[in-house]
């Protein structure tokens, strides 16, 4: 004889052992069983007035309650109701079909797909125009978590601060093999790509820099180390490529330093081919010296004045040369330079 169960235990739910469901009480499932649980769930918020303690696989299904009745009908001009007093013999006609007011399972589901998404955080693959800006969105500890897991992402983000401090201090051979993991257990976060590109460009691995550099230009949609990976692409001789590169950086009118550094490297790459006199009208083209130079500004005239000398006008040289020194005498070589030209 089977026994009943005690009234103060809900029914067992599927693929229960026996301990205690702690877990927080969820919505009520509607719907068809063939339905997933998410699209369950949605109608089952929709149906339930309220949560109770239950756990989420034994919340009782309730009833809903009955209509509240509508205004009395008004009488028609023969002192009649507007509808006749239905007779109870007669058959019953068959009930109007409701409207339709939850959604249907295509269009939870849909929801439900976008909400998971927004929880992972945008995605990285689909490539953006290059006009757009960096998308970093995530701080490199929370995007770490959410590609490799909480336990692992520790140690990754120490492993990624610590390589930056190598770079810094100029230990690039640390800071590579600092970085490895951390670009092979998480190839989606841009911070590891790029870190590890621009280790390899001073390290001369130009072929590495570039995989590198593209992965990031890729995951962050970003022109900002647009002229590295030019400078990588012209000490392999790649002009087309210096060329292009060139373009999207206009194209994305980024900052002023930005594409000074992007025309040093055109420049750089028009000398390197034997056309100083387009080099040098390449540096020249809206150049103005700045009442108060940026470090960028210092560049692209020490560029400008390498170009005048070796291209024998050693009269400008020397004055650019001079103005560089005026401003910043620990620039590069700039005072030697000033001295063999005088």
């Amino acid at each position: 004889m089977a026994t009943e169960r005690p009234p103060d235990k809900p029914p067992a739910s599927r693929g229960d052992t026996g301990r205690t469901d702690r877990r927080a009480p969820g919505p009520d499932l509607a719907g068809p069983k063939n339905w997933g649980r998410i699209a369950r769930g949605g109608a089952g918020r929709m149906d339930s007035p309220a949560i109770g303690t239950e756990g989420f696989d034994d919340f009782p299904r309730k009833r809903r309650r009955p209509p509240r009745p509508g205004p009395p009908a008004e009488a028609d001009d023969r002192g009649g109701a507007d509808d006749p007093e239905p007779d109870p013999a007669a058959a019953p006609e068959p009930r109007a079909k409701p409207k339709r007011t939850l959604p249907n399972v295509d269009d939870l589901e849909r929801e439900a797909s976008k909400a998971v998404r927004r929880s992972r955080g945008p995605r990285l693959r689909e490539r953006k125009p290059l006009g757009a800006r960096p998308q970093r969105v995530e701080d490199p500890a929370v995007a770490l978590t959410r590609l490799v897991g909480a336990p692992r992402a520790k140690s990754l983000q120490r492993r990624l601060r610590n390589a930056g401090s190598a770079f810094e201090a100029e230990r690039f051979g640390d800071a590579r093999s600092l970085l490895a993991p951390v670009v092979k257990e998480a190839p989606e976060l841009p911070e590891g790509r790029e870190l590890l590109g621009l280790t390899h460009y001073r390290l001369g691995k130009w072929k590495d820099a570039i995989d590198q550099l593209e992965a990031f230009r890729e995951l962050s949609h970003s022109t900002e180390q647009h002229p590295v990976l030019m400078d990588c692409h012209r000490a392999l001789g790649r002009w087309r490529d210096v060329e292009v590169l060139w373009e999207e950086l206009g194209d994305a009118s980024p900052s002023g330093e930005l594409v000074t550094e992007g025309r040093i490297v055109v420049a750089g790459a028009q000398a390197d081919r034997g056309d100083l006199v387009g080099a040098i009208r390449s540096l020249e083209t809206g150049w103005k010296p700045p009442r108060r130079p940026g470090a960028h500004h210092l560049r692209r005239a020490y560029a400008l004045a390498d170009l005048y000398d070796r291209a024998g006008k050693a009269a400008r040289a020397r004055e650019l040369f001079k103005w560089i020194a005026g401003h910043d005498p620990q620039f590069a070589d700039v005072r030697s330079r000033v001295k063999s030209l005088s």
